[in-house]
Parts: C-alpha cells; sequence; structure tokens
C-alpha cells in the first residue's frame, strides 16, 4: 500500500513487486512526462531518473513539447542532463515510465513511443486516471505523483539524497499548494519531513517557484488583472472570476508563455467567486485555460468534458475558440453539487 493513502484503491502489492522487476531486469529506461511540466510532472520524473541512473541504469528523460525547453521556474531541478528533445527519444523504448500524464494524449509528441512500448509503466495520481499502458502505478488518493515515485525509488533501494530530495520535495510542494490543499495529510508532512531531513533547502525552493519573475510579468500581470471579470452567475451562483492574457500582452514585455502560469493563484484570491479562470494564449494561437476551485465545485469534471481534465480543485483544458466562446462553454459545464 503506498503511503498517504486516503480512501481509494492503492496500488496493489503484486503491481508495485512487477514494476520493481522489470526496472530492476532493464538496461536502460525511457522516462516522460506531461506537456508543459508543472512541479510534480518534471519533479517526479527526474527524482525516478536519478534514482534509477544511481542503479546504473541508462535513463533517458524527456516531455512531448513541440517548443522544448524546461519552465524558468523548474531550471534549478536537479537531474536535468536526463533530458533530451523529443526528437532524441527513443521510437520504441523496451521500458518507458510516465509520470503525471492522465492520458496518452497529454505526452504530446512522445504519444507514438508510449504505443510503441514494449512495456510501459503509468505513474500518476489522477483520478481521471483509467491506465493506458500495460502497468499502473496509479492512486488518486496520494497528494502527488511525486508519493509514488518516492515509494518506488524506495522500493528500488535506492536511499534518497540531496538531489533525489529536491526534485520530490519540488513535486509535493507544487501539488499541496505549499501545503494548503486538503490533501495535506499528517503523511504529506511526514514525507517532507524526510526529504527535508537530507538537507534541502526550503527556503531556496520556495524563492525560484514563488517568488522569482521577470520585470515584464508585472506588467502583463497588470493587463491580465484590468480585464478581470466577476460572473455572480456562474458555478450555480457560487460566482466565477477570469481573465485572460494574449500573445499581444506577452510579447510587449517579451515574456515567454510559461512565465504566465502562476497568475491563476493572484485570481483565485477574489472572495466572491468559487471559481477562477485563467485563459492564457500560446505561441501557437491556442487557449490554455487553468481553472481553480476552493472546493464546492468538481472543475476537474468540468474540464474534462471540455476534453481536458485534472482535478477537483485544479484542472485545465486547451481550446481553439474565441475567448468568451471558451468562457461561455466552461459556464455551461460548472456544476454545483448536487
Amino acid at each position: 500500500m503506498t503511503p498517504d493513502h486516503t480512501g481509494a484503491p492503492a496500488v496493489p502489492e503484486e503491481t508495485w513487486r512487477r514494476a520493481v522487476e522489470l526496472v530492476t531486469a532493464a538496461e536502460e529506461v525511457a522516462l516522460a512526462c506531461h506537456v508543459s511540466p508543472d512541479g510534480d510532472a518534471l519533479g517526479s520524473m527526474l527524482a525516478t531518473g536519478q534514482a534509477l541512473a544511481a542503479l546504473g541504469k541508462r535513463v533517458v528523460a524527456s516531455f512531448g513539447d513541440q517548443r522544448f525547453g524546461v519552465p524558468r521556474l523548474l531550471r534549478f531541478l536537479p537531474g536535468q542532463g536526463l533530458l533530451v528533445e523529443p526528437a532524441g527519444y527513443p521510437a520504441a523504448p523496451a521500458l518507458m515510465m510516465t509520470f503525471d500524464a492522465s492520458t496518452v494524449e497529454r505526452l504530446g509528441l512522445l504519444g507514438d513511443s508510449a504505443a510503441k512500448a514494449r512495456e510501459l509503466i503509468v505513474v500518476d495520481h489522477h483520478p481521471g486516471n483509467a491506465g493506458f499502458g500495460t502497468m499502473s502505478l496509479i492512486d488518486p488518493g496520494v497528494a502527488a505523483t511525486a508519493v509514488l515515485a518516492e515509494e518506488l525509488i524506495r522500493r528500488l533501494g535506492v536511499p534518497l539524497d540531496k538531489d533525489i530530495a529536491t526534485c520530490l520535495y519540488t513535486g509535493l510542494v507544487t501539488d499541496t499548494g505549499s501545503f494548503k490543499y486538503d490533501s495535506t495529510t499528517p503523511a504529506v508532512h511526514e514525507m517532507a519531513a524526510r526529504l527535508i531531513a537530507t538537507g534541502l533547502s526550503p527556503e531556496l525552493i520556495a524563492r525560484d517557484l514563488y517568488d522569482r519573475s521577470p520585470f515584464g510579468y508585472l506588467r502583463v500581470l497588470g493587463a491580465a488583472l484590468s480585464r478581470a471579470e466577476l460572473d455572480s452567475a456562474a458555478a450555480g451562483g457560487l460566482g466565477m472570476v477570469w481573465t485572460y492574457v494574449t500573445r499581444a500582452d506577452r510579447a510587449l514585455s517579451g515574456l515567454p508563455y510559461n512565465e504566465v502560469e502562476g497568475m491563476i493563484d493572484i485570481v483565485r484570491r477574489a472572495d466572491e467567486a468559487e471559481v477562477a479562470v485563467v485563459l492564457k494564449e500560446d505561441d501557437d494561437g491556442a487557449w490554455q485555460v487553468s481553472t481553480r476551485s476552493k472546493g464546492a465545485i468538481d472543475v476537474g469534471r468540468a474540464c474534462h468534458l471540455l476534453g481536458g481534465g485534472g482535478h477537483a480543485r485544479a484542472a485545465g483544458f486547451t481550446s481553439y475558440q474565441p475567448v468568451t466562446q471558451t468562457v461561455a462553454a466552461l459556464r455551461g459545464v460548472l456544476l454545483p453539487p448536487a
């Protein structure tokens, strides 16, 4: 049974045993996480990659973005020497592992490699993940994919060091909202204590994740906040606050797309809204929609209906429709609890 289990079906012991056998027998392991990786996706993958390298495995790790690059906020993570661009990723890995990806589509350019892998181990904690691999290390009852990654590393017999722990801690702190969300259980704090005991600095990690932005971010944030709207009738009358960021906004300040991820955490502070939404136009003209809920609305369900997914309180989807149509579509599926 995985640590931090909160009632959802845990990974069966036999599945853990078989996963360890596959990894132990492999000479090379190909790792992948979801596109536009966040702290949990990239942190879990790099932590596992470093553990496998410590066992003498050949490791290759990647994510399937058209414009490959580690988000600036995550460039402090150790283990990035394992990363290759999608073009250099194995076409048909003997053993492939995915991290924090709820569907094969979330692997982007690496989806074909997943389809051709001889063995595919899916490591994830999203409740909508039905398991698209040959083996599933999936437990929606844990706070982050990093929890499952730590358990796998433990079962492989690799001791935690500062670099591995830094990656796991990043996954844990980002997916619990700096230990603010209700997924923060006693077991989460116990895991954090194990990781901090390796000598990592929570202060430095928090500074990189939350307290650093280029000056242009302030200008783009100001533009987004100036057009924020409060829809008191949305979400069954519980309210929705929303805004958007265009490519033109970013171009004026020379701001890359991945720098606007944290805006949702500012917009969500509005007391009058249960749901917060930020639409971000990417470099290809599509709208990447981030949603957050304070608990009364399941935004994961709503985003799933619109082709995306995520968790009950944090989810997203991609839209190719104009802003007003996208917001209207989301508004129509935000249902209050029965």
